[in-house]
């Protein structure tokens, strides 16, 4: 038995914030940490207050890198097989640093 739960990495479109949601319970339920997205811009596109930089998402794109670091695994959410260019960005990391990447749906 390992010394710690499996940790998995959400990455995905942050428009599939409830398909990410249920990813996460579902995980979660199964005993497994979970490091996901924080922030939503693509499902918060309509409160013009709460928009994010273009230096906030730079920083948010990084910091999610961290987290992948931090993951044994990789999980895709990507319903319909859409991946945009960051989550594809994201892949490539995971893939260059050895961690195992799933899918939701097929690519």
């Amino acid at each position: 038995m390992p010394d710690r739960p499996e940790i998995v990495c959400i990455c995905g479109s942050t428009r599939f914030v409830d398909e990410m949601s249920a990813a996460n319970r579902d995980l979660t339920f199964a005993g497994v940490i979970v490091v996901a997205p924080g922030v939503f811009p693509r499902a918060e596109d309509h409160k013009a207050d709460e928009l994010i930089t273009k230096e906030q998402k730079t920083a948010l794109d990084a910091l999610h890198l961290r987290k992948i670091d931090l993951a044994d695994r990789v999980l895709v959410v990507n319903p319909g097989g859409y991946i945009g260019e960051s989550t594809s960005r994201e892949i490539a990391y995971a893939h260059a640093t050895g961690k195992p990447v799933s899918f939701t749906d097929p690519v």
